[in-house]
C-alpha cells in the first residue's frame, strides 16, 4: 500500500497506519537519510499516547518511551550498528522478543535478527514537504 502525504498530514497519516496495522507491534523503517524515518516515528508515538521528546537514538541505539497505559515503545536506530552480533551485544534482540512496541530505523543492518512478523515500511521523499511511505502488511 503507497501512501503520499505532505508533512502537514503526518497525524493524519499515523492514525491511518495504525488502523491499517491492527495489533502488529514490530515495524522496520527503511529510507534515505532525511526521509523522514524519525518524524513518522515521532508521530506513531504520539498515536500511542507517548508525551515524552522522540528523538533518533542514533547514538544510544535503542530509545524506550513509556506510556500512560503501561505498555513500552522500543526506538532503534541501527544506523551506527556493523553487524548483528552488535545488534545483538546492543539490547536489539532482546527489545524485538520483549512484546512491546518496537520501531526499528535501518534495518537492513541487522535483517536475520528480525522477526517474520515485522511489517516493512519504506518511507522516500517526493518533494520539499511531502512524502510516500509504503507499507509491505
Amino acid at each position: 500500500m503507497n501512501i503520499h502525504f505532505s508533512i502537514n498530514e503526518i497525524g493524519n497519516v499515523a492514525a491511518d497506519f495504525w488502523r491499517l496495522v491492527g495489533d502488529s507491534k514490530s515495524f522496520a523503517f527503511h529510507g534515505d537519510l532525511g526521509a523522514g524515518k524519525t518524524t513518522f516515528i515521532n508521530a506513531l508515538c504520539k498515536g500511542l499516547g507517548i508525551s515524552d521528546p522522540v528523538s533518533s537514538p542514533t547514538f544510544s541505539i535503542i530509545n524506550d518511551y513509556g506510556t500512560h497505559n503501561g505498555f513500552g515503545v522500543y526506538h532503534m536506530d541501527l544506523y551506527r550498528i556493523s553487524n548483528e552480533r552488535e545488534a545483538i551485544d546492543a539490547g536489539i534482540e532482546e527489545a524485538l522478543l520483549s512484546g512491546s512496541y518496537c520501531f526499528v530505523e535501518w534495518p537492513e543492518k541487522a535483517s536475520g535478527i528480525l522477526p517474520d512478523s515485522m511489517i516493512h515500511c519504506f518511507l522516500s521523499s517526493t518533494g520539499l514537504n511531502t512524502r510516500m511511505l509504503r507499507i509491505n502488511l
